[in-house]
């Protein structure tokens, strides 16, 4: 659509008074200030709390105005203490604030009180892999023409876990709930608690290792059915907590059009086949692909073709 731009016409010639203006103080003038006031005292308290003593890497000034504006919106309440530390990102808990969405009923959420801890997971800007990021995120149609700069690969891959939680759980996958994300900082589920932390599938001896393969493999092809490959899916990046196996770490999922999917699929394989056979199961990595990458039978019930 095309749009004409023309000059107005002048009204009455101005004299050589001056116009008053009103220079007083308006509500929006008194709100922003108040605003600017209340993120400095938050960014002093931040900085002061013992927790994030050993943080300073992480909460740079546009991080902690990002968690700053997830409390503004409800979304955080009260940051505890780190959970998990790593050189790309530090995750920590807290308490999740109103405008998180209600567990899901019959979820082990649900049987908690709404005011749940909640994880922040914090993505450092100026530490994190870019080479490695941009191989995970060229490529993906989601992030085309993404901009060839770290602050704008470390902000797409924040928005790329999100949103790759989402359509995980909506396939059926137990993933932690994705509750919001700003910039750099994602809020999602807590699994466990801080003080008594869900243990990676590497940490723990498997009682049941038929189950949980069988677990593992069915995750593996709802993900693909919904258009994902995890990427990067060991025993490292799934957890057991409560008696559930939940996968964690989808930032660098991809989907099946990724030129690399088939590689990235290849690798899960072969992870997942090499842990379970240390369990003394006898998994062949060429069979679990093809379990994975099945089609859906038509619902119709009739042979494809």
């Amino acid at each position: 659509m095309s749009e004409e731009f023309v000059l107005l016409e002048p009204e009455d010639q101005p004299g050589d008074e001056w116009e008053e203006l009103d220079v007083s103080d308006t509500e929006a003038d008194r709100i922003a200030r108040r605003q600017d006031r209340e993120f400095n005292e938050f960014r002093e308290r931040v900085k002061d709390t013992e927790q994030f003593k050993l943080q300073e890497s992480v909460f740079d000034d546009a991080t902690l105005a990002a968690v700053y504006k997830l409390v503004q919106d409800g979304y955080v309440d009260a940051f505890g203490g780190p959970v998990s530390t790593g050189k790309e990102a530090s995750v920590f808990e807290a308490l999740g604030g109103e405008a998180g969405e209600r567990p899901e009923p019959g979820s082990a959420a649900a049987a908690e009180e709404y005011a749940r801890e909640v994880a922040v997971k914090v993505y450092r800007i100026n530490s994190s892999n870019f080479r490695q990021m941009r191989e995970y995120l060229e490529g993906d149609p989601r992030f085309e023409g993404i901009a060839n700069d770290k602050k704008a690969v470390v902000l797409a891959w924040t928005k790329k876990e999100f949103a790759n939680l989402k359509r995980a759980r909506k396939a059926g996958v137990r993933v932690p709930e994705p509750i919001a994300v700003q910039r750099n900082v994602l809020v999602m589920e807590l699994v466990g608690h801080a003080d008594d932390r869900a243990r990676r599938l590497n940490e723990v001896d498997v009682e049941n290792p038929e189950t949980a393969y069988e677990v593992v493999r069915e995750y593996m092809r709802r993900l693909y059915r919904a258009g994902l490959i995890h990427g990067d899916l060991s025993e490292y990046n799934m957890i057991i907590h409560d008696g559930e196996l939940v996968v964690i770490d989808l930032g660098q999922a991809v989907t099946v059009h990724h030129p690399n999917a088939g590689e990235f699929l290849e690798r899960d394989c072969e992870n997942v086949a090499t842990f379970f056979t240390r369990q003394g199961i006898d998994v062949d990595p060429d069979d679990l692909r093809a379990y994975v990458t099945e089609p859906e039978p038509d619902p119709s019930g009739e042979p494809d073709g």
